[in-house]
Formats: structure tokens, sequence, C-alpha cells
């Protein structure tokens, strides 16, 4: 066994350093080739990550513009569905219209048809406007309340306590929880 090392150190005794650099060198080499693999793994990731997020804000730039469209549009015809309500409410006002000018023998007749259709009229448009949230404030005979009607005047009353209100001049309404328009009232200055 002696011997055989000796030989093999015979062997290798006249290679020496150059033996180990060589395979140094070998080593060397496939750690580069491994590391230029690997960059080049790394440079294909990079890319497709750019490009993904390339795309990903072509999409969000896409996207905000539709959304803008779409904004516009809902500004645009926002009152679609009141107007088209509206609608209804002229037809009904032509229709009482046609049958107070129609001509007929008994003129108190078609007064009372032309006051019905009216009065038809005007309760379809309050339970139109309701369907949108839209209701009339009750003011007539409750305390007044600057918030919510103005006071044009004030008339004695020995009916109505002073400080609420006597009769409505104009009916105030109420969008949602927002007042849409105050109440113009008379207020009761009480017993004179």
């Amino acid at each position: 066994m002696s011997e055989e090392k000796d030989v093999l150190q015979e062997e290798t005794a006249g290679q020496g350093p150059e033996f180990a650099e060589t395979e140094g060198q070998e080593g060397a080499a496939a750690e580069a080739d491994q590391l230029t693999r690997e960059i080049a793994i790394l440079r294909q990731e990079a890319d497709e990550n750019r490009d993904r997020l390339l795309r990903l804000a072509a999409e969000f730039e896409n996207y905000k513009k539709r959304m803008e469209r779409e904004r516009e549009s809902l500004l645009k015809y926002a009152g679609e569905n009141i107007l088209r309500e509206l609608l209804v409410t002229v037809d009904n006002l032509e229709r009482a219209l046609e049958q107070g000018t129609a001509e007929s023998a008994d003129s108190s007749k078609q007064l009372v048809s032309l006051l019905e259709g009216v009065e038809l009229t005007r309760k379809n448009l309050l339970s139109g406007l309701e369907k949108f949230g839209v209701s009339p404030v009750e003011s007539v005979g409750r305390p007044f309340d600057p918030n919510e009607q103005e006071a044009l005047t004030m008339e004695a009353s020995s009916d109505v306590p002073a400080n609420h209100v006597l009769r409505e001049f104009v009916k105030g309404y109420r969008f949602k929880d927002r007042l849409l328009r105050a109440a113009k009232v008379v207020v009761s200055a009480g017993p004179q």
C-alpha cells in the first residue's frame, strides 16, 4: 500500500501546481457558466416583469378612461328617470286641457272634468316625486321652524297658538334628508 502511494506521488510530483491550477480553472469556468445562466434567467424574468408591469399600467389607464367616460355619461343623463316621470305628468295635463276645451253642452260638467284631471295629474306628479325621494314639509299647525320655513307675515289668530304656522303660501319640499325648498308661511301672532 505504501508502495502504491509512493508511485502515485511520483506520478503527480511532476505535475505539481499545474495540475491544481487546471482543476481550479475548470471549477471557475463552470462557476462562471453557472453565473452566466443565472444572469440570463434573471434578465428574462426582469423583462417579463417589465412587460407585465407595462401591460398593467396600460390596462389601468384604459380603466381610468372608461370610468371617466361612464361618469360623464351618468352625469349627462342623471335626470333621465325624473324627466321620464315628468313626461307622464305633461301627458295628463294635456288630456285635462283637452277635456276642458272640448265642446260640450254642459259647461259645469266640463269644468268638473277639468278639475278632476288636474287633481289626478297633481297626485300623479307628487307620487312620481316621492319615488325619487322628494317629500313635502308639513307646516300648517306646527311650530314655526326657520330652518324649514320662511315667514312672510304674522297674523293674529285665536285658533292657532303663537309662533305656529297659520297657513302656507308656498309648500316646502325635502329631497331625501336635505331641504329642497323652504315653505313660505304665515305665522300666528296668537290671540289679539
